[in-house]
């Protein structure tokens, strides 16, 4: 019977996607890697802050509506890495590891000012604190994807520690946004089968990147710059950071990159799944 409903997902979601080799970028440094871990290095946040609500409100991208059952996905041996190349010069932008209302409204600020939709990718510990923060998220028509509880190395768990980690998540997610995740990431791009199934089993799709820009390692807003642009192809996917440090590189980077590959003829969207 699983497999039967593994197969109708499949039917769903064929062709948004297209699976390619091993994971890029995975753990390079303890404690963090191309998803640095939530609550790393930075100021403490106040719990609960309290974040103005956007005047910007456009419907979701995604075509799940409250109350229609969906079909599972297929259980994955490996996640999505790009968008199909028969897209044409489309981009998808990535935040991991927020919200943190230290810099995620500054990046909303910036795809609001050029009416572009990303998918952030929220941890449970962080979302669960700064709800409303998720909530303008979702608001302005982003995509919100499951990134764990709190943020650990997937293989380094035995399944019910899984379940546990997106389970949570996706019940957060839901309950402030109204609908469950449909897409989540492995923190530090670490997967294994245990992950695709469970993640399968909670209706998400798993979703990893194309071009690292390497910001939890700080090299500078220039360097962020000119590693978007120089990776810049259809069908990429990129990934950034708006928590688990200072992110005020990440900030001030899209305010420069984002215009010019609009300026270079490339659409940002996000999966319609």
């Amino acid at each position: 019977m699983l497999r039967f409903t593994a197969f109708l997902g499949a039917a769903a979601t064929a062709g948004l996607l297209l699976p390619e080799g091993p994971t890029p970028g995975a753990a390079t440094r303890p404690g963090a890697a191309s998803g640095g871990a939530a609550g790393a290095a930075g100021p403490p946040m106040a719990a609960g802050q309290a974040v103005r609500a956007s005047a910007y409100r456009l419907e979701p991208m995604t075509a799940q509506l409250p109350g229609r059952r969906r079909a599972l996905p297929p259980v994955r041996r490996r996640p999505f890495h790009r968008l199909p190349e028969s897209t044409g010069r489309t981009m998808v932008l990535t935040f991991d590891d927020g919200p943190d209302p230290r810099y995620t409204p500054a990046i909303l600020r910036t795809l609001r000012r050029y009416d572009v939709r990303a998918m952030f990718f929220l941890c449970g510990e962080m979302a669960t604190v700064h709800r409303d923060l998720v909530r303008e998220i979702a608001d302005d028509g982003h995509v919100i994807g499951n990134h764990s509880w709190s943020h650990p190395l997937i293989p380094g768990l035995a399944p019910s520690g899984i379940r546990a980690e997106l389970g949570r998540t996706s019940e957060v997610i839901e309950e402030v946004t109204g609908l469950p995740p449909l897409w989540y990431r492995a923190p530090f791009g670490a997967w294994n089968r245990h992950s695709f199934e469970i993640g399968a089993e909670l209706g998400m799709e798993p979703l990893a990147w194309t071009l690292d820009t390497l910001d939890w390692t700080e090299p500078g807003t220039g360097t962020i710059v000119s590693r978007v642009l120089d990776g810049a192809a259809p069908g990429v996917v990129v990934l950034s950071h708006d928590a688990g440090g200072d992110r005020s590189q990440s900030v001030a980077a899209i305010r420069n990159y984002l215009p010019e590959l609009l300026e270079e003829g490339y659409r940002i969207t996000v999966p319609r799944r």
